[in-house]
């Protein structure tokens, strides 16, 4: 199914996306990716407030390139969601609900993502000019030492993925390979 999607991704819009639907996105989003999370969960582990309020949030693990003159970003590609695995959950507890990468989960996070109505997106890897083109504005908002890493805010427009897997735990990586195994047979 096509979705237009106008953030923030509240549980209850979450609860209505199934793996495999085609979403066009629209909304503020936010970047980090394995350093900045683990400054995060090290921020929430102090009991300290994050540099954003994680509620309905959706996060995109990219690490954009410097943008050109006239651009509002340069390149912005997918980085594997592995590497956030380990500090996804905890994004989730706070009340992040979207995350936006590529590659396969963990289950602790597939657990998690059932446990707090959270949603993981697919964008393609390797189009990361193409999707910089859907990002209309770009404020770095903490962590500028990390570079690439810092936690920017982003404002998009129709920004094109893929629901991966959804808040009931289905996941187009299992579904859809059993699919390809069995058609045809």
């Amino acid at each position: 199914m096509e979705r237009h999607i106008t953030l923030p991704l509240t549980e209850e819009l979450a609860r209505t996306l199934r793996a495999g639907d085609t979403v066009y996105l629209t909304g503020t989003i936010y970047t980090s990716r394995d350093a900045g999370h683990k400054r995060m969960c090290e921020t929430l582990a102090k009991g300290e407030p994050l540099p954003f309020d994680p509620q309905n949030a959706t996060i995109y693990y990219v690490g954009p390139t410097p943008a050109k003159p006239g651009q509002v970003i340069g390149s912005a590609g997918p980085t594997t969601s592995g590497r956030m695995d380990a500090y996804a959950p905890t994004m989730m507890s706070v009340g992040a609900r979207g995350m936006i990468g590529k590659g396969a989960r963990l289950p602790e996070v597939v657990e998690a993502m059932k446990k707090y109505s959270g949603v993981y997106f697919g964008a393609i890897g390797g189009a990361g000019a193409l999707l910089a083109k859907c990002i209309k504005k770009c404020e770095l908002i903490a962590y500028e030492d990390l570079g690439a890493e810092a936690l920017r805010k982003l404002y998009v427009e129709d920004m094109p993925l893929v629901v991966i897997i959804d808040s009931e735990g289905n996941n187009l990586y299992e579904t859809g390979r059993a699919e390809y195994l069995t058609a045809g047979k």
